[in-house]
Parts: C-alpha cells; structure tokens; sequence
C-alpha cells in the first residue's frame, strides 16, 4: 500500500531523468565547516520518487552483485518508486541489519553503483542515498513495527566487540532464536561507528537506533567489558557460551617511527577521533573531555579516517589544515564524497609530501618537517611506489599533528586466546566461512581482514552467522 503521493513520470520524463543523478541537498561548505551537523540532509520523498525512477529494474541484477550482503536493489527501488517506504526499508533488511547508517558511510561508488548498468553510459542510480532515505523513513514514521520473536533454540552466543561485524552476526542469530549477548569495551555500543567516524558523517543517534532494533530483537548488550581482561574468550565457552565470535576490529594506532612523534600536540587519528566523537570534547567544557585544538593541524594520510581527522580540526576552530599525503590525488584512497568535501571545506592538500620529522619547542609540536616525493614503479598494491626527491627537505608550520596512515590488531583477544591461529601481523586467522582454527570460535571484520569498510565487516557477520547456525544445529544431531 502507497504512503505517499506518487508522482507518475512519462517516458520522455524518464528518459531525461535518467541522464543524471538527484543531487542530495546539503549544508554550504562555509556553514559546516564551523560545525559538527550532518553534511549531506537527505532526500525528501520527491528527490528520492525521482532517483528511484531512475532505475532500469534490470533482470541481470549487476549491483546486488556488488553488494557484500547482497541487498536487493532493484526491489528496494521499486517500493520506493511505488511510494512504499516502509516496505523498501523493511526489503533492506532482509539482508543488511544497517541501512541508515550503511547508506550514510559505504563506498557505494566502488561496490554496488560502480555495477550499475546505467552508469555505462549516464550517472548511475544513487543506491546508497536511496537506501539513507527509505531508513530514515522508516524511522521518523515508526514503521518498524513489532518485532515477531522467533521460538528459542536453547543455544547462546557471545559476540565481541558491537561494531557493524558484530551487530550484523548478533541480529541474524537472533532473528533465527539463539540467545546473544555482546560483549563491547566501550561504555557506548556501535564500535568504530561511535567512536571513529564523526558526528557529521554519521550521527551517533542514527547510530544508537539501528543498536535499539538490534536489542530489540533480545540481543543483551555488556558494556565496559573488555573481553581477554575481564574474562577470555575460553572462559566465555565455559561459562555456558555454545560458540563466540570476535569481531574486535583493528583498533591499534600506527605511528612512523620518525623523530618527534613523542611531542605533546601528536595524536593518532583514534585518540583524536575517539576523544571528539565518542567522547564530545568537542562539546567541551560540557563534556570533561579536553582536547587541543589546534589552529595549524598536518594530518598525515590519504583515506578516510584521514578526511575525517582533517574536517574534525577544521570544525575545532583551526585556522588551517593540511592533508599531508605521500602520493597524488589519483592514489587517494579516501570515498570521493569526503575527499570532494574536505576540498569544498578549504582542506589544503599537501600531495606528493612525506613526513620526515616532528619539530617541536618546550616538548610540543611547532613544525612538521616533509620532503617531496615523485611517483616511481608500481608496488605491491597496484599503486606508483613514492620516491624521494632530494634535497626537496621544507617545514610547514604546524602545532599539532593527527597521524592516520592505518591501524593493527588489538592483541589484547589474540593473545588471551591460546590454539587461535593468527598471521604475522596478528590479524585472526579465519576463513570465508568465519570458522577460525579454535572449534566454536569464529570471526570477522577487521580483526580479519584489517581495516576495512563498514558494509564488508557486515558481509563477514552475516556469513558467520550462517556458518554459527550451522554448528550450533549439528549439536543437535549429535
């Protein structure tokens, strides 16, 4: 049944439609900039009848293709195009427990909409502010309903860590009626969601609703529980536990070893991000969280905690920013939007710069001392290695420095865990399945892979689950 207005569109109104993309309103980059609000507002129910309208409902489904949870696309659009919100937010969930907050921060571009077939020839169909709209719907409408309670299994599950791995496994598995309880170490569930992306990326209340529809399936939630502290994974199994998953991401900061990096005025991007996001200091002196708030900030990196790190500083009251990045824009690996963004936003970048020192003055940051580099050989990765020009020694002066050049794994879980196979770089050792090498433990995300984005963490949630309800029910046959 419609729940809304529908506007019927002509062919010829098709066909001219098609030809781009509905823009999503946002806020002027000289506003935001001063301020931690949402950038993008959303659709309104006009905008997204257009945007939906956009798609060819092809039978060959090429985008759900590439979405790592398989969400159906085109049946979501449909709804939409049929003025059923409700019922395309509710189609979204049948396969990704996350829609408000995966259509805000997944790199859609490269996943589902860089497969659409329109976007061959014009601007593919804005899939991901489509699924952001239909999920905000269904929120400000009170559209989710009452949640139908499936009959309990007898089994229990612990799941560590509430980021968007473990909140995926935990709502499939008690969607099927096991018992789930996650273990978060933070004093807030969500993860990485609360605590590393910003405010204005992805409100922490869009957050903290989609955890209440995960608990309101029966998922119990242990805050300020450090798993491998407070008690191991083996005595998780012994307290009654029928199988755990660790999803405990990768949390650990790196750093580059150059001298300086000790100075007062460096930070990680975690303690930076973590400090505003999760712990409002930038609502300080509301909330006891101090931070420094730097008027000339180099942030060192390219992807898109980096973005984040830099449009952070320029919402604390800097005067200037620096993305200091060791290749060219090509290579940035930060989401196009954000990088589009922090350029809207008067983020100046420093491409094809390396850090070789800190400089500092009565123990804190006074300059970041770079070098030029030039793009040599392709490396590893695919990607021109950057080769040092010499000679080419400057200092940009700066009074704090925000490092963002990648994490590792927390070894808190893996070396609590005797007999769970681990890699050189002590990531979990696990297969497609989420099967690691310790029977009745599983894992996923980034504790796996390393970092990665928020849609692939929740792809390996729910093919554990899978495989989970696999093992508890082979249980039964035994």
């Amino acid at each position: 049944m419609a729940e809304t207005k529908i506007r019927e569109y002509t062919k010829e109104e098709i066909k001219e439609i098609r030809k781009s993309r509905t823009p999503i309103p946002e806020q002027e980059p000289i506003v935001r900039g001063k301020n931690f609000e949402e950038v993008a507002l959303g659709y309104t129910e006009e905008q997204a009848l257009r945007e939906a309208n956009r798609c060819m409902a092809c039978k060959k489904r090429d985008c759900v293709a590439g979405c790592p949870v398989e969400v159906p696309i085109p049946e979501f659009i449909q709804l939409v195009r049929e003025g059923d919100f409700t019922g395309a937010a509710k189609k979204i969930k049948e396969k990704n427990s996350l829609p408000a907050i995966c259509g805000r921060v997944c790199p859609q571009e490269s996943q589902c909409e860089s497969l659409c077939t329109l976007g061959k020839k014009m601007e593919p169909v804005a899939i991901g502010r489509l699924e952001r709209f239909v999920a905000d719907y269904e929120r400000a409408h009170g559209g989710g309903g009452e949640v139908a309670k499936p009959k309990p299994t007898g089994f229990k599950v612990a799941v560590v860590g509430s980021g968007p791995a473990g909140l995926t496994v935990a709502s499939d598995l008690a969607k099927i009626g096991h018992e789930v309880t996650i273990f978060e170490a933070l004093h807030k569930a969500g993860g990485v969601l609360v605590y590393g992306i910003p405010e204005f990326r992805l409100p922490k209340a869009i957050v903290q609703s989609e955890v209440d529809g995960i608990a309101s399936l029966g998922v119990k939630f242990e805050l300020d529980s450090v798993v491998g502290k407070l008690y191991t994974v083996d005595e998780l199994l012994e307290r009654g536990f029928d199988a755990v998953f660790i999803g405990s991401g990768a949390g650990l900061p790196m750093f580059m070893n150059i001298p300086g990096e000790n100075l007062n005025g460096v930070y990680s991007a975690n303690e930076f991000l973590t400090r505003t996001n999760l712990m409002k200091a930038y609502l300080f002196p509301e909330y006891d969280t101090p931070i420094k708030k730097g008027k000339h900030v180099a942030v060192v990196g390219g992807g898109n905690v980096a973005m984040d790190s830099a449009r952070t500083a320029l919402r604390l009251g800097a005067d200037k920013v620096y993305l200091v990045y060791r290749r060219s824009m090509e290579e940035l690996p930060a989401r196009k939007e954000e990088v589009h963004h922090a350029v809207e936003e008067g983020i100046d970048f420093k491409l094809l710069t390396n850090p070789v020192e800190i400089i500092g003055e009565d123990g804190w940051v006074k300059g970041i001392k770079c070098v030029q580099m030039e793009l040599g050989e392709p490396d590893e990765s695919g990607r021109r290695r950057p080769v040092v020009v010499k000679g080419s020694d400057f200092v940009i002066d700066v009074d704090t420095v925000v490092m963002s050049i990648g994490t590792g794994s927390n070894p808190i879980i893996p070396e609590s865990t005797p007999g769970l196979e681990l890699t050189k770089r002590g990531y979990i050792v696990a297969d497609e399945t989420g099967a690691t090498s310790k029977p009745g433990v599983f894992a996923g995300g980034d504790i796996v892979t390393g970092s990665a984005t928020v849609i692939l963490a929740a792809g390996a949630g729910r093919r554990a689950a899978d495989t989970i309800h696999e093992y508890l029910m082979s249980k039964v046959k035994n």
